[in-house]
């Protein structure tokens, strides 16, 4: 995706983490198709000045197989989060204002890890925006990242990683 229009602000300040896993480890089976399928709780902080709004895309970019991915699959997009919220708790609804746009499940809602060959990446991506989208539908991430562009103050990311357990 092409940041044009605003600078895309160093995201040093702006962080991204999870209570159930550290960057680049394992994401607990709870929050996959072997688990419980709940979304994990993520928080954030430092949002820079001038954010009125926030957007979470989650994708796996090893799709089917790591050893030769062939897409990006998308497992959860979401749109106009208040920036002061400052969290999303376990399987928790969306804060009120937010949005959820459609994952390649065709759904609304958080669909997680469930790779048919091999550890996956999950990528948490979270942008910082100079504007609320408004509704704009249940947007593909395609779709949000066209409508973001030009309004994206900074971006930070968290990545978890599944592989499912052998049988």
């Amino acid at each position: 995706m092409a940041f044009t229009g605003i600078a895309l602000a160093l995201a040093a300040d702006l962080v991204l983490r999870s209570s159930a896993f550290a960057d680049h480890a394992a994401i607990p089976p709870r929050f996959t198709c072997e688990g419980d399928d709940v979304s994990p709780p993520l928080e954030w902080s430092a949002p820079p000045e001038g954010t009125k709004s926030l957007a979470l895309v989650v994708d796996d970019p090893d799709a089917p197989d790591p050893a030769a991915p062939r897409r990006t699959w998308v497992h959860w997009v979401m749109y106009d989060l208040p920036p002061d919220a400052g969290a999303l708790a376990e399987g928790a609804p969306l804060p009120k204002g937010a949005r959820a746009g459609k994952s390649d499940f065709g759904e609304r809602r958080w669909r997680g890890p469930c790779p048919p060959i091999g550890r996956h990446r999950y990528f948490f991506k979270l942008y910082a925006l100079d504007r609320s989208l408004g509704d704009l539908g249940t947007l593909t991430k395609a779709e949000l990242e066209k409508a973001m562009e030009g309004h994206v103050l900074a971006r930070v990311e968290l990545v978890g990683t599944y592989e499912k357990a052998r049988h």
